[in-house]
């Protein structure tokens, strides 16, 4: 491993970190900047420092950057550079993991549509690929060059790629390498000077697998420390020991339980690596949520969504309130470092307990959502060739009769769903093929020829770990109604930024039950801006606005009962709470709770 030279802030030494010369054990929290609302980065940094922690990390998602090539956006929660601002002016330091392939429990991997539909092989030497990542990566350095450690910046490590060592790219050894140096050789042509670092599990195959022998190699894992770090060891005889990705916790399936791990074996855990003079990233410090639509999945045989949630079960919960985990390894650190005093306190408990009806509410199928596309093909375009965002919805109707004969009880099927098919006849819901069900078929009940079928397909969430890595999303293989083959159908994606504008409060116009799919709104008055939890118990399965802030899925089948409001979306007074219902729901309010309802628990 190559040292790097001595003038840097943070420099590899043969045994540890140097900081101007001196031993600096690196005390490291993760932190992502896209899932928590800007205005709160402030406090949520102000905790890591309390903590004890010398140092943040991020991700660097490439599809919120640029859901379009040729574009890099760096508003709102894409300010990168104003994080990391904040990140020096809580007095910490960065590691910035651009990837470009982060997994994270994220969308796709943070892969964009357009970049995984244009067919090119991710994580490989295609050349398509390549270029499109190189354009990303020069995007972002232009942000972090200027903000590294030697330049009076934050920044003191950057990672290339993440966990590549576990992914099948259907190369050899050679071709790996060549790729890793393509990332390391464009990194430093865009001037980025601090130390490189790969992570991978540490496992001999893995890590033989996802570096270089002059990058600093780290290691992914959750328990069993000491093993774990002489298997580093003995694959990187010198340098830093670093967990880089140290699981205190772990992320939750719709339909599963809400994953929780020990306070206490975690704690010793910490101490375990920080009594052998290992640097630690604590993954996560604060895991935030999943706003909008960019929850990830996984699929080893079984389509597995990932919910809205992103508590992890973290230092700080999804509200970036201190646990009882950020209590014990604070003292854990207090043995080994400085630790500032006192925690922060910035989050009045219990959240005021709110009620609301809904007071207008649309059938979705009686509402315009866009062109009509003409399809006369006997398979439907993916969701990918329509270009549509992330998450959003696309309608397919035909009118019975036009294209099949049949007009008694028909079966209705489809090669493959990914991921939802709700299936409509003359506007009233037949039912909901899921994919995780592996369902793929649906009877249609008898109806006269003219009636109309609605199916709306929705993409729940992209593969983010594995071979199914950047698959298609929509309705796969050719459409059957009684056997024959659909023809002459049209073809609408559904903007849901436009929908949830088309739906406002009614005073006096109360709603009795939501029969989905519906669009549906409700005001909620509010004393002042300050953190809420939206109770989702009552209702089906949908999507959730709050004054037009998309704040992510919610489903009846949990763990998570509660939708996270940060305070910086809430106003004081009238606030308008608007919901997608796919489902129904009995009762028509909306209600907030005095805390998060994440779900049971394995114990």
């Amino acid at each position: 491993m190559t040292l790097a030279p001595a003038t840097h802030p943070l420099a590899v030494g043969p045994d540890g970190f140097l900081r101007d010369g001196r031993p600096h054990l690196l005390l490291s929290g993760a932190l992502h900047y896209f899932r928590v609302h800007p205005r709160q980065w402030a406090d949520r940094l102000a905790h890591a420092a309390a903590l004890g922690l010398n140092t943040v990390e991020t991700y660097v998602p490439w599809n919120l950057h640029a859901p379009r090539r040729g574009e890099f956006r760096t508003d709102g929660a894409c300010d990168l550079g104003g994080f990391l601002d904040a990140v020096a002016a809580a007095g910490l330091d960065a590691v910035v993991r651009p990837g470009p392939y982060i997994c994270a429990e994220w969308d796709n991997g943070g892969l964009p549509v357009w970049l995984t539909r244009s067919g090119v092989r991710v994580r490989t030497d295609d050349p398509g690929y390549l270029a499109a990542v190189d354009e990303f990566l020069g995007a972002v350095y232009d942000v972090v060059r200027p903000r590294q450690a030697d330049r009076g910046g934050p920044v003191v490590l950057v990672q290339v790629e993440n966990e590549y060592g576990a992914y099948p790219t259907g190369t050899d050894a050679a071709a790996r390498a060549a790729h890793l140096q393509h990332l390391v050789d464009v990194t430093r042509a865009a001037g980025i000077t601090v130390p490189l670092t790969t992570v991978d599990q540490p496992t001999d195959e893995m890590l033989a697998a996802g570096t270089l022998p002059e990058l600093l190699t780290t290691g992914s894992f959750g328990g069993r420390a000491a093993d774990r770090l002489e298997t580093l060891r003995r694959h990187q005889p010198d340098g830093p020991l670093v967990c880089s990705e140290f699981w205190i916790g772990w992320f939750d399936h719709w339909g599963s339980h809400h994953g929780t791990t020990s306070v206490a074996d975690a704690a010793a855990e910490l101490e375990a690596m920080l009594s052998r003079g290992a640097g630690v990233n604590v993954y996560m410090f604060h895991g935030g949520t999943n706003f909008g639509f960019t929850n990830g999945a996984n699929d080893k045989g079984t389509y597995q969504p990932t919910i809205t949630s992103y508590d992890y079960d973290a230092l700080l919960d999804e509200a970036g309130r201190p646990t009882p985990k950020f209590h014990a390894f604070r003292d854990v650190i207090a043995r080994y470092a400085e630790v500032p005093a006192p925690v922060p306190v910035s989050h009045p408990e219990p959240a005021p307990v709110l009620a609301a009806r809904f007071s207008a509410a649309r059938p979705l199928a009686g509402l315009p959502t866009g062109p009509e596309l003409a399809w006369t093909g006997t398979e439907p375009p993916v969701l990918d060739d329509l270009e549509v965002a992330s998450g959003e919805v696309v309608r397919i109707a035909w009118i019975s009769g036009t294209s099949c004969g049949a007009q008694g009880p028909t079966l209705f099927e489809v090669g493959e769903v990914r991921d939802r098919v709700t299936v409509l006849l003359d506007g009233v819901r037949l039912g909901t093929l899921f994919r995780e069900h592996h369902d793929r078929s649906l009877v249609l009940p008898p109806h006269a020829a003219g009636a109309r079928v609605d199916l709306l397909v929705e993409d729940a969430g992209r593969v983010n770990y594995g071979a199914r890595l950047g698959e298609t999303k929509g309705l796969v293989g050719p459409l059957l109604v009684a056997g024959e083959p659909l023809r002459d159908a049209v073809v609408c994606p559904v903007d849901h930024e436009a929908l949830a504008a088309l739906v406002t409060p009614d005073a006096g116009a109360d709603v009795d039950r939501l029969v989905g799919p519906v669009l549906a709104a409700a005001e909620l008055q509010v004393a002042g801006p300050v953190d809420l939890f939206l109770d989702t118990s009552r209702w089906g399965r949908g999507v959730a606005w709050f004054n037009g802030f998309a704040l992510g899925r919610y489903w009846r089948h949990g763990p998570q009962r509660s939708l996270y409001v940060p305070a910086p979306v809430v106003r004081a007074g009238r606030n308008v709470v608007t919901v997608l219902e796919f489902d129904g729901a009995p009762d028509a309010v909306v209600t907030t709770l005095p805390d998060l309802a994440l779900g049971h628990t394995e114990a």
